[in-house]
This record gives structure tokens, C-alpha cells and sequence, in this order.
């Protein structure tokens, strides 16, 4: 199946879904995607992890519980299939609901569409379902980005408004001239040097400051061992905003976001040209 990749909050599982699919806020451990612009159904996964075996089990005792389940296989998969239907502002909808079982995960799955709409979506990313094994060294992979990395993200750049509004009673508009103020606010030494998270919040802020900026830049999720962080991508070059501010302090090393923007803009305008 083309599509995106999905690899859920500490690299349990992995699933490839339809491209025109977004990922949304939904409850918690409860994964949402769906069609923003034509939608076709809201497709949701839950992952619950157990001891060897667990996801059998899962589907063997929603089988016996479940008198409306039925055995059905989906790829190489067997799930235990059921459906229910309910009523919403005057329309129907379906909800199809799946429990799939590979080794020690079980996964509800659930598709809700208008009454009589196709599952074909929904079983093409159910089949895809791969977990990934504890232990095993995977290559770091970039992925789209994810709600999780997107809360991140937001948290550092309105962090940066904030500590730029209370050091200087200034705005911050997200825009290269509001580096300078991210500088004075570094330059100030009120940030001391084991303070990590708003290192990270510094480098996040001149990353969302270049994708406000620069065209083709976008944010991924990196995924790599134990690792998963939000990053730049700019055709094959990755911008990571841990190395902007954080690894220099860390080294004992001067931190100038100006001039790391400076060298980004280079590379960039290099790459361009090439």
C-alpha cells in the first residue's frame, strides 16, 4: 500500500496510511486519522501490549465474548470482526470494529463511516500493521510528523512568546527579524546552562521561524532507537533543533541562533543551486 507511515509514541507498532489521511486529537492511547478535505470515515487504533501470545488471546476472547464477532482475515491477519450502527443528528453511521492480534499487542481497530460506506480503506491499513520488536536496533526512519511532536513544537515556540514578552515587553511574530530578540534573551544568561527543555524550546523556535520562512521546509518525526523527535526536512537535509542551541551548551559551547540561521539559509540556498 503507497501511503504515509505511522510509527506509534515509543515505536511499538507501525502502519502505512492513505495519503490524503491526517492524523487528530482523540482520547488518550487512541490514535485518529481521516480525510480532511473528503471525508470517508474516521479511522481509529489502540495498541495494548501483554505477554507472549497476548494478541491471540485478545482476539480469542473477543470471539467468545463478543456474540456479534466473527473470525475474519485481513492480509495475513486474523481479527475478530464486528460492527454496530448508531444515529447522529438525524444521520446513520457504521462503526466497523476489528481486535487484531500480532504477538504481545492487541489492536482495536475501528472504522466509522456513513451507513453503507466502504471498509476497503480501513482493512488496506489494518493489513499493514507491523510491530516492531523490543531489542532490535531499527535504521532511524523519518516519518510525518505527529500530533505528539506538533503539542511539542507549539509548547517551544509559545514558550519563546512568552520569555521574549517578559524580558523585553516585545511581541514575537515568528518571523526572522525576531531572532534578535531570541539572541538578547540568550545573551541575558537567565537561561542556566542544565536548563534543557528551554535549550530545546530555543531550537524549536528557529526551526519554526525557518519553515514560516523558507519554502519546501517541513516538519518530520525522527524516529531513531530511542529517540523521537520532531526535525526539519528540506529535500534530503535534516535540521535538527536539538543541535541549534542544547548540544552547543552542553559543550560548553557559545549559542548564536542568528548565525546558525545564517548557516541553515547557506545550506539551503547551496542546495538550491546545485
Amino acid at each position: 500500500m503507497q501511503g504515509k507511515k505511522f510509527i506509534s509514541p515509543g515505536a511499538w507498532f507501525s502502519m502505512i496510511y492513505p495519503s490524503d489521511w491526517n492524523e487528530f486529537e482523540d482520547g488518550e492511547g487512541s490514535f485518529l486519522f481521516y480525510n480532511p478535505e473528503v471525508w470517508t470515515g474516521n479511522f481509529r487504533i489502540s495498541a495494548f501490549k501483554g505477554k507472549v501470545g497476548y494478541g491471540k488471546e485478545a482476539v480469542r476472547q473477543e470471539l467468545k465474548e463478543n456474540e456479534t464477532a466473527s473470525l475474519v482475515k485481513i492480509g495475513m491477519l486474523e481479527c475478530a470482526y464486528s460492527k454496530e450502527m448508531f444515529q447522529e443528528e438525524g444521520t446513520y453511521y457504521t462503526s466497523h470494529l476489528w481486535m487484531v492480534g500480532i504477538d504481545d499487542l492487541a489492536f482495536e481497530c475501528s472504522f466509522t463511516v456513513p451507513k453503507g460506506g466502504d471498509v476497503k480503506e480501513a482493512e488496506a491499513v489494518i493489513a499493514t500493521l507491523e510491530v516492531r520488536k523490543e531489542g532490535r536496533k531499527y535504521p532511524a526512519e523519518l516519518i510525518p510528523v505527529r500530533l505528539l511532536e506538533i503539542y511539542q513544537i507549539n509548547e517551544g515556540y509559545e514558550w519563546a512568546v512568552s520569555k521574549v514578552k517578559q524580558e523585553l515587553k516585545k511581541d514575537f511574530q515568528g518571523v526572522e527579524e525576531d531572532l534578535e530578540k531570541l539572541q538578547y534573551v540568550i545573551d541575558s544568561g537567565k537561561i542556566g546552562p542544565k536548563k534543557k527543555d528551554e535549550w530545546l524550546a530555543i531550537g524549536l523556535t528557529v526551526c519554526s521561524i525557518l519553515a514560516n520562512e523558507v519554502e519546501g521546509v517541513e516538519w518530520k518525526t525522527l524516529i531513531d532507537g530511542n529517540r523521537e523527535t520532531p526535525v526539519l526536512q528540506y529535500h534530503d537535509q535534516v535540521i535538527d533543533p536539538m543541535k541549534l542551541a542544547w548540544s552547543k551548551i552542553k559543550a560548553g559551547q557559545p549559542c548564536n541562533v542568528i548565525e546558525e540561521y545564517k548557516t541553515i539559509l547557506n545550506l539551503i540556498i547551496t542546495n538550491q543551486l546545485t
